[in-house]
C-alpha cells in the first residue's frame, strides 16, 4: 500500500525483534489477580512505581521539549521513545479501567471510586500524546522501520512497568528471568539493526542549477528564463538568455 521497501538488514532486524518478543512472552509470569480498583491504586501508589512514573514523565518531557525540536526529524528514536514511555503508563491505566468495567458488569459498581476517574484521565491524556507522536514518526520515517522499533520499545517499557507495579517476577525462577533477559537483549539488537537501516536524508533542492561541464552551466529562473553562463572568463561572465516557448502561451 505505502510502497516502502525494507532492506535485507531491515528484515534481519524485524526477525530479531519478533524472536526476542516471542521469548519474552513465552517466559512471562502469570498475570496477577486483581479484585478491585482500590487494589490497583495501592499498587500504583507504591514508592517503586511512583519513581518509575516520575522517571517516565521526566524522560518524556526531555524528549518532547529538548530532543524533538532538534533531533526529531533525523533520529527515529525520539518520537518512538516518547510513544513507548508514555505508552507504558497508558497500558497500566487501561488495565485499571478494564478491571473497573469488569467488576461493574459483575455487580460491583466501581464508578463511585475517584481512583477510577483518575485512571481514566491518565489514560486519555497518555493516548493523545502517544498517538500524536506516533503519527509524527510515521510521517517522518519509513513505516516498515517505525512499526517494529515501536513494537519492541513499547513492549519492553510495558513489561518493565508491569514488573515494577505488580511484582510479577518475584516468584519466578532464575532460568525464566535469564530467558526473558536474553529475549530483551535480542529485541534491542533487532532495534539497533533496524535503526541503522533507516532511509538516508534527501537533500533539499533550493534551485534548478545543474552544471553541465567545467566551462558551461545553466540556471533556470522561476519566470521560465533559461540562463547559460560561460565560465571561461571568471572576471566578466557572459549570459545567454533563452526563453521557453511555452512561456508565451
Amino acid at each position: 500500500m505505502l510502497k516502502e521497501k525494507l532492506q535485507k538488514m531491515g528484515m534481519l532486524g524485524c526477525l530479531l525483534c519478533i524472536v526476542g518478543s516471542t521469548i519474552i512472552v513465552l517466559h512471562a509470569p502469570e498475570e496477577r489477580s486483581i479484585s478491585s480498583v482500590e487494589e490497583i491504586w495501592e499498587l500504583a501508589t507504591q514508592p517503586a512505581f511512583l519513581l518509575y512514573t516520575a522517571s517516565a514523565i521526566a524522560t518524556a518531557l526531555v524528549l518532547i521539549l529538548y530532543c524533538a525540536p532538534r533531533y526529531g526529524q533525523t533520529n527515529i528514536i525520539v518520537y518512538i521513545g516518547i510513544c513507548s514511555v508514555i505508552g507504558s503508563l497508558t497500558v497500566m491505566s487501561i488495565k485499571a479501567i478494564g478491571i473497573a468495567i469488569k467488576l461493574t458488569l459483575e455487580g460491583t459498581n466501581q464508578a463511585k471510586y475517584f481512583q477510577t476517574w483518575i485512571f481514566a484521565m491518565v489514560a486519555i491524556t497518555c493516548i493523545i500524546i502517544q498517538l500524536n507522536y506516533l503519527n509524527m514518526a510515521l510521517d517522518t520515517f519509513n513505516t516498515a522501520i517505525v512499526s517494529p522499533i515501536y513494537y519492541a520499545l513499547f513492549t519492553s517499557f510495558t513489561i518493565l512497568a508491569s514488573a515494577i507495579m505488580f511484582k510479577d517476577y518475584s516468584g519466578q525462577s532464575a532460568s525464566s528471568i535469564a530467558s526473558e533477559l536474553c529475549g530483551f537483549i535480542t529485541v534491542l539488537s533487532g532495534t539497533a539493526v533496524l535503526h541503522s537501516t533507516r532511509d538516508p536524508e534527501t537533500p533539499l533542492i533550493t534551485d534548478l542549477y545543474t552544471p553541465l561541464s567545467p566551462k558551461v552551466s545553466w540556471y533556470i529562473q522561476g519566470n521560465g528564463e533559461l540562463w547559460k553562463q560561460k565560465d571561461e572568463d571568471e572576471s566578466s561572465p557572459s549570459f545567454i538568455t533563452i526563453l521557453r516557448q511555452d512561456y508565451f502561451k
